[in-house]
């Protein structure tokens, strides 16, 4: 039993170390299927995931589903903590137990309390240790426990840093696209007179914020179940939308852009598919078309209303078929998985948003501006002196 015992207690401390160490400090993508943390998320999404769906409400389920990513990762820590407390008490229990505890006799309940406070550093020292091996297992318990706060201390900041610098991006693609941001309306949005390279230039920094955005997600993908501040606003979502204005770019728009859709396209459907894998979601590729021939006629119509060149021939539809065969199964399983929504290709129907307000004053203001200019001209043609020969 006491063989047992310190087997089990070095395979815990070890096991939760591992854990631990490819969560929070390996800077690259964990290994193993039957890691803590894994477990743990396995466990607890799909419960919470079914609690939030019970709620009516749009903006109240969203808030439900805020609270997880947090909370979660403060379960997490509780979990591992716990873990580190059983597996030093399994090897104090395995040794005897040669504690003096003046109100109970020696047992694994005292092995318990003794290293709850000796991995909290609580130092109370109404339990003392009686041999040289406890001893130096509560030395080596506290240097462990003190080490565990440090760590997680450094953890906090590094993740929400990581979270601010993927939000801000996001809030500012709603002035560009949308919100839910789609592609049409990005492209809508850039079909004034040279606009062309404030479209490569977006095009460029969402290349860089995918690459962010594989990198810590990976190394951090807790992330991932972290939502945004606004009901129709994600990353997932954002993704999807920067991936779906690169197909159209490439498949059948005119122009030097489409040569930096290219290059953001590979980037960010390498992120899209690279964090599917790391929840293990295969491709779905039964569900609803996204955007059906019938569709793709209306968004056409669209963009030519919008002023946007579009390039359109026999095999045009078919080419962003091929396009969006590589990321949208990938986004799709994301989506079902995480419960965040795909954004259309197109803007459906609602209210006038900020960005449209600000359009029209803008343009009373260049209608204006271009009437007083035709006014001044007929002016200057009044008061043109007359000479007389």
């Amino acid at each position: 039993m006491r063989i047992f015992s310190l087997i089990a207690g070095i395979s815990c401390l070890l096991f939760v170390l591992f854990d631990a160490f490819q969560t929070i400090i390996l800077p690259r993508r964990a290994v193993g299927r039957f890691r803590i943390t894994n477990l743990f998320y396995l466990l607890t999404w799909k419960p919470w995931t079914q609690l939030a769906r019970r709620v009516r409400h749009a903006g109240r389920r969203e808030s439900v589903y805020s609270y997880y990513g947090p909370l979660s990762l403060i379960l997490l820590l509780m979990v591992w903590a716990g873990g580190l407390l059983l597996g030093f008490a399994l090897i104090t229990y395995s040794l005897g137990s040669l504690f003096h505890d003046p109100m109970l006799p020696p047992g694994f309940v005292t092995d318990i309390y003794v290293s709850g406070t000796t991995l909290f550093t609580l130092g109370l020292g109404d339990v003392t240790p009686h041999s040289p091996a406890t001893r130096a297992i509560t030395i080596l318990e506290a240097g462990t426990g003190l080490g565990f706060l440090a760590v997680v201390m450094g953890y906090f900041p590094v993740l929400y840093s990581a979270f601010s610098r993927r939000e801000v991006s996001i809030a500012l693609l709603d002035a560009r696209a949308g919100s839910p941001p789609t592609a049409a309306e990005l492209l809508k949005r850039h079909s004034h007179e040279g606009a062309e390279a404030a479209l490569g230039i977006l095009l460029t920094e969402w290349e860089r914020w995918s690459a962010e955005l594989l990198e810590s997600h990976i190394s951090y993908p807790l992330l991932c179940y972290f939502r945004s501040q606004h009901t129709n606003q994600s990353w997932l979502s954002a993704l999807t939308a920067i991936l779906d204005t690169s197909s159209l770019l490439i498949a059948g728009v005119r122009g030097h852009e489409a040569r930096q859709a290219q290059l953001t396209f590979a980037m960010a459907r390498h992120a899209m598919v690279d964090l599917a894998q790391i929840f293990s979601l295969p491709p779905k590729t039964t569900g609803s078309e996204r955007l059906p021939p019938e569709r793709y006629e209306e968004l056409y119509k669209l963009l030519c209303q919008s002023g946007v060149s579009v390039c359109r021939d026999g095999h045009s539809y078919e080419r962003l078929r091929e396009l969006r065969a590589l990321y949208e199964g990938h986004a799709e399983a994301l989506a079902d998985y995480l419960s965040m929504a795909l954004p259309p290709w197109m803007p459906a129907a609602h209210g006038i948003d900020n960005w449209t307000r600000v359009a029209r004053l803008r343009a009373q203001t260049e209608a204006l501006g271009s009437s007083e200019d035709n006014s001044s001209r007929t002016i200057t043609t009044l008061v043109e002196p007359h000479h007389d020969f």
